[in-house]
């Protein structure tokens, strides 16, 4: 097998202006510009379509913690290294234990919405977008509906973009890795 093709991290100085503007607004907000979203910066027009995408699917049905959960769950299942170390410092900020963000990593956390949720994603990345019927109606037995389903179908999708990306990328890590499970 051929040695994997790395992308160069752009700095500020080497994209367009339109992503700079988004690179300052990430270094005001989170002290930095993380490595996949300077990568994604190649394209102002993507990071700029994804940056608005992120935000308008906060006003979803999951609020912050749990799509932190969610997060972490399709970049398990997607085996995004990146997306797992970042998201896992985000998730316990946001109140999960480390221990916890491995267990839902797993498919293991011990609530019954949860496993519907792992499921519910573990089909849908696994047969590209096909769900049975058992396991949609568990997900609707945990106390969801289909606007529910919409709004976490959104959060796969944005999630799998950076997965994706990164996968593709091969950038270097810039969060402290995240523990196997």
């Amino acid at each position: 097998m051929s040695e994997r093709i790395h992308f160069k991290v752009p700095t500020y100085d080497e994209v367009a202006p339109e992503a700079q503007t988004t690179f300052d607004m990430l270094k005001k907000v989170a002290g930095k510009v993380p490595n996949l979203y300077a990568t994604i910066g190649y394209s102002a027009n993507a990071l700029n379509s994804y940056m608005a995408y992120v935000q308008a699917q906060a006003k979803g049905t999951f609020h912050h913690k749990e799509r932190e959960a969610v997060f972490l769950i399709v970049s398990q299942l997607n085996g995004c290294e990146y997306c797992l170390a970042s998201h896992t410092q985000s998730a316990i900020k946001s109140g999960w234990t480390e221990d916890e963000t491995l267990q839902l990593r797993a498919g293991k956390f011990p609530d019954k919405k949860w496993a519907a949720i792992y499921s519910f994603i573990d089909a849908v990345i696994q047969n590209r977008g096909q769900v049975g019927d058992t396991i949609l109606q568990s997900v609707y037995d945990a106390g969801y509906n289909e606007k529910s389903v919409m709004d976490l179908m959104v959060l796969i999708n944005v999630m799998s973009f950076t997965n994706y990306t990164f996968r593709l990328t091969n950038i270097p890590i810039d969060f402290p890795l995240a523990k196997a499970i």
